[in-house]
């Protein structure tokens, strides 16, 4: 077993409160939510973050970007907007090291979020 958390979330060996997966994506509802809608969206393939991001990653991140509207859609947030984050690295507060976007709205989002 991966000793990574979301590869063990892909895997099914850990559950998940998924809203959205195909063969290259998964999401899922956050367990810590900052937002009415808090969704996290993460590459099937492990990627450690995007810093980590290489050339043969373009397909996948492709792909990952084109559902992103789809899971807003779905979230009821297209309409009136959303924030998508990526944390990257320790300042960055990544904290598991995969990468993932937080999808977050349902509610006026303050700015600037740091």
């Amino acid at each position: 077993m991966s000793s990574c958390l979301f590869c063990q979330l892909v895997s099914g060996d850990i559950p998940a409160n998924k809203v959205y997966e195909d063969d290259h994506v998964l999401a899922f509802h956050d367990i810590r939510p900052q937002a009415p809608v808090h969704i996290l969206i993460i590459p099937k393939r492990h990627i450690e973050s995007a810093q980590a991001v290489k050339p043969e990653d373009r397909e996948t991140l492709g792909y990952l970007h084109s559902v992103i509207p789809i899971i807003a859609e779905d979230a009821g947030v297209a309409e009136d907007g959303y924030r998508l984050v990526a944390n990257i690295g320790r300042h960055g507060q990544q904290t598991v090291p995969h990468l993932h976007y937080h999808l977050l709205g349902g509610r006026q989002l303050g700015w600037p979020p740091g």
